[in-house]
């Protein structure tokens, strides 16, 4: 005996298979048939209610497992994603343990070295005093918000305002229990003029001063920079402390874009603000703490 007719008799041997093969062309027939009722305009009512519950109890026996399928396919998918987005913020918290380290370290090094040099305090020294937001006009949006600290607390007029990721403005007006603050983005430009550096990938440092907000864009504009640097998309700005209340080290945004003249010196740079300026409830008054001020 060949293998071929091993194979056949094994094949009808099987009567669970063949069975099955029964059924299928059986259940294909009725459902063919039932089609053709169902879709025949001569056949009695009953006739073609018929073929559609005939259609009907096919697709719900070929939809169950069809769905299971694509349910199963689905959350292997979500499994999937959902591992790589954990193992991507296990890297994340990694990096936030090692820079939490290194900060602790520096700050300890910092007041030894003060105290070595018996300095009382530096451009980056200030504490801080953390607010609500009272009230936001909507007819005012984009320029003011009020919050529920002033003048009880310590503070006072030009102070700058942060949120949890960047700069969004100053302080314009202080009361005894509550404070006007005007944000980065406003059209009076009088929160905008802060003396800012930008660190560039080079290890370099770029002076210059926030001049403004441009709304189409909705980023900030660096101005009064004359420097042949290269200025690239994606470098840190942030203050300067070189003037007024505002200490060194207060983070601004990344640059965006850079406007040169026909020399090939910066004119403009456009700075994306790291803050989201349409979502505050809670933000940082800066108190700069350096002798005379």
């Amino acid at each position: 005996m060949d293998g071929g007719e091993e194979t056949m008799q094994k094949f009808f041997s099987n009567k669970k298979l063949i069975v099955l093969l029964v059924t299928l062309i059986v259940c294909m027939g009725l459902v063919a048939m039932s089609v053709g009722l169902r879709n025949s305009k001569k056949a009695p009512n009953f006739v073609r209610q018929f073929g559609n519950d005939v259609v009907g109890i096919t697709n719900q026996v070929v939809s169950v497992p069809a769905n299971g399928i694509g349910h199963g396919v689905d959350a292997l998918t979500d499994l999937v994603n959902t591992y790589q987005e954990n193992k991507d913020l296990k890297a994340q918290l990694d990096d936030l343990a090692q820079t939490k380290v290194q900060t602790q370290t520096l700050k300890e090094e910092n007041a030894s070295l003060k105290k070595e040099l018996k300095l009382k305090g530096t451009l980056t020294d200030y504490t801080t005093v953390t607010a609500s937001v009272l009230s936001r006009n909507p007819d005012n949006w984009q320029n003011a918000l009020v919050i529920n600290k002033g003048a009880l607390a310590g503070l006072k007029k030009n102070m700058p305002v942060m949120s949890e990721s960047g700069i969004i403005g100053r302080i314009t007006e202080v009361n005894k229990t509550n404070s006007k603050v005007e944000l980065v983005s406003s059209t009076s430009g009088s929160s905008n003029g802060f003396a800012a550096v930008v660190d560039t990938k080079d290890g370099k440092q770029v002076n210059g001063i926030m001049t403004g907000y441009n709304a189409d864009r909705k980023q900030l504009k660096l101005g009064q920079i004359k420097t042949d640097t290269n200025i690239a998309k994606g470098d840190k700005v942030i203050t300067s402390g070189l003037g007024g209340l505002t200490p060194k080290g207060l983070y601004i945004g990344k640059v965006a874009s850079v406007k040169k003249d026909d020399y090939g010196l910066a004119l403009t740079v456009y700075v994306t603000p790291a803050a989201d300026l349409n979502n505050l409830t809670v933000v940082t008054v800066i108190k700069r703490t350096i002798e005379g001020e």
